[in-house]
């Protein structure tokens, strides 16, 4: 059984294959070219490199959020096209839990957190050593996020994009407790969603009921909405 899974959520495209819940081939690009200039040349590399055919695949994975808006709907887009011209189903991937799953074994509280600028991150949080959600996802000021962490262990590891950006600050407000994720580990490895989605098989869906995850309306429209109050 074959699963091919593609990340284009967050900084880093990547793409992954799974045979029989083994990675077959993984491959992340962090270059000057945007997502879509990348995505599809990736996804034809992880075939001829590895020589399954894409009418191998049973089934097809994408991170659908939350991150980027442009990004994820790269990313959904693209599978959604692959799974249609397959007839194969797809599976939904979440980027925070695929980003822990990719830290497992961590002794403590795994709190993947993402940039969602204005001082606001995505985050949610996870038991390091089971993979066990312990806060849904949610966009959230860092300190409120901080402040929904605190009390669920004594050592805490973040990754993801946002890390770096608010780095200083959760150093401040936790001290000691804090761990951070080196550079080579702190984004969402491709195989790890692919893993994840290999334990989700069961939830796989046809591609027409594949959306995005968004955990709050893209800036266009949030900027639309301002507009029309401020006019009413």
């Amino acid at each position: 059984m074959i699963l091919f899974c593609l990340d284009t959520s967050g900084p880093v495209a990547g793409v992954a294959l799974m045979q029989d819940g083994a990675v077959r081939y993984e491959a992340m690009a962090v270059n000057k070219f945007t997502h879509s200039q990348s995505i599809l040349p990736m996804t034809e590399e992880a075939f001829d490199k590895t020589g399954l055919q894409i009418g191998d695949v049973d089934y097809f994975a994408v991170t659908v959020g939350p991150g980027s808006f442009t990004g994820v709907r790269i990313g959904v887009s693209t599978v959604k096209a692959l799974a249609h011209a397959q007839d194969k189903p797809c599976i939904a991937v979440d980027a925070l839990e695929a980003m822990a799953k990719g830290a497992a074994l961590f002794d403590g509280i795994l709190c993947p957190i993402q940039d969602a600028r204005a001082g606001q991150v995505y985050g949610a949080a996870f038991w390091g050593m089971t993979g066990d959600r312990l806060l849904p996802d949610a966009p959230m000021k860092l300190e409120a996020y901080i402040a929904a962490v605190s009390p669920l262990g004594e050592k805490m590891l973040f990754l993801g994009d946002g890390m770096p950006v608010h780095r200083d600050r959760v150093q401040a407000l936790l001290g000691e407790r804090a761990v951070f994720a080196p550079p080579h580990l702190a984004y969402l490895r491709p195989a790890a969603a692919a893993a994840l989605a290999w334990e989700k098989r069961e939830e796989a869906v046809d591609y027409r009921h594949l959306s995005p995850l968004y955990l709050r309306p893209p800036q266009a429209e949030r900027q639309k909405n301002l507009k029309e109050r401020s006019n009413a």
